[in-house]
């Protein structure tokens, strides 16, 4: 390959790598274990024998693949002074950064106050509290907001509250893209000729962070973001959402608009059965965010041609969905069992043409914060 990264991201990306230098199979420390997570070639469930693409498993890390941004997040701050040693870190989460800050505050010695809603999982408050977080939950949703904006509020109130707190701000903050070097560094080893990355979208930083980098290694690589139904992200009306991970009711500044070429919108029952379907067939799965890219990625392998090379992120693993997308009793009372997704998504010509309910795509992507209209992602 004769295209390089750009000199400050290859520091960045080579830093991530350095941590995991040590022999195979040996940590001195926990953060030295984040990263080198395998890939894993997907057809079934989805299609026949040799038509799928490769699942970047990011579970293997110790928490999940925000993991990577929470570490650098932190390791940044406290190189820029924005964190002292010993302060406290404050941030909202749906869950998975939660668990990446938790090990970063054990890992630099930080308290860490996770603000979150009465939609994350019990399991995951039990697993958060045990690495030593203290969790505040918000009780009302945000009139326009909703719960992220309520999450965001309470944040600012608390760093009021405690001078020399410190908000990594995963929506709008650079360093969570650039905590992604590592996995697009990563991939570029493993498959060495990248066509298609499918990824789930929330806070911007992983699609950013990682299509940014694979796209100096392979300039025409197509991008196609996974959101859910109900979410704001690409011009969609605000609804109340079941799937957490992905979407958003706000419109966080990292999503790099520019860089997608097509955005499917995934609904939980599509979703819950991707992930089932998964598990049963693969014995890798996850929550809803898998779900979703899984059934998004399957689609593509079968759209695009033979030979065309495609990687799929899956962000976490299925531990912390055991009470939601894997239990029949609340899949049931969602109304989310009995349903099996068609073979293609409905296709829209602009996100404003119309609510969408189910999974559908659209090849042109907005920017609906005032930005124009892109096609072709670059």
């Amino acid at each position: 390959m004769d295209t390089l990264l750009p000199p400050a991201r290859t520091d960045v990306a080579l830093a991530q790598l350095a941590r995991n230098s040590a022999a195979p199979g040996t940590s001195n420390t926990i953060d030295t274990t984040v990263g080198n997570t395998p890939v894993l070639w997907i057809d079934r469930p989805f299609n026949r024998a040799g038509c799928g693409f490769w699942a970047k498993l990011e579970c293997h890390n110790p928490g999940g693949m925000k993991d990577r941004p929470a570490l650098h997040m932190v390791e940044r701050a406290r190189q820029r002074g924005e964190l002292a040693p010993g302060g406290a870190i404050v941030e909202s989460t749906s869950g998975t950064l939660g668990l990446g800050l938790a090990l970063a505050g054990i890992r630099y010695e930080h308290p860490v106050t996770l603000v979150t809603d009465p939609g994350m999982e019990p399991i995951m408050h039990r697993m958060l509290r045990a690495y030593g977080a203290r969790v505040d939950v918000v009780d009302e949703p945000h009139p326009t907001g909703g719960w992220q904006q309520a999450r965001r509020d309470r944040v600012a109130e608390l760093l009021a509250e405690n001078p020399g707190s410190f908000c990594p701000d995963q929506y709008n903050n650079p360093d969570n893209v650039d905590g992604y070097a590592s996995l697009a560094l990563e991939l570029v080893t493993q498959l060495r000729r990248l066509d298609v990355l499918v990824c789930s979208v929330g806070t911007g930083g992983h699609s950013a962070g990682v299509s940014r980098v694979l796209r100096t290694f392979f300039p025409e690589l197509r991008v196609v973001g996974v959101d859910t139904i109900g979410s704001t992200i690409f011009g969609q009306p605000a609804r109340q959402r079941l799937m957490r991970g992905l979407g958003s009711s706000i419109y966080p500044r990292n999503i790099d608009y520019d860089s997608f070429d097509e955005v499917h919108w995934v609904g939980p029952t599509e979703a819950v059965w991707s992930a089932r379907k998964l598990a049963a067939a693969t014995y890798a799965s996850g929550g809803w965010s898998v779900g979703a890219v899984a059934l998004v990625a399957g689609w593509v392998a079968r759209a695009a041609g033979p030979d065309t090379r495609i990687a799929a992120v899956f962000p976490d693993g299925p531990q912390r969905y055991f009470d939601t997308v894997y239990s029949d009793e609340y899949c049931a009372r969602h109304g989310l069992l009995g349903t099996t997704p068609p073979e293609d998504p409905d296709l829209i010509e602009h996100p404003g043409q119309r609510e969408v309910t189910r999974w559908t795509r659209c090849e042109h992507v907005s920017n609906p914060t005032g930005g124009a209209p892109v096609g072709g992602g670059r």
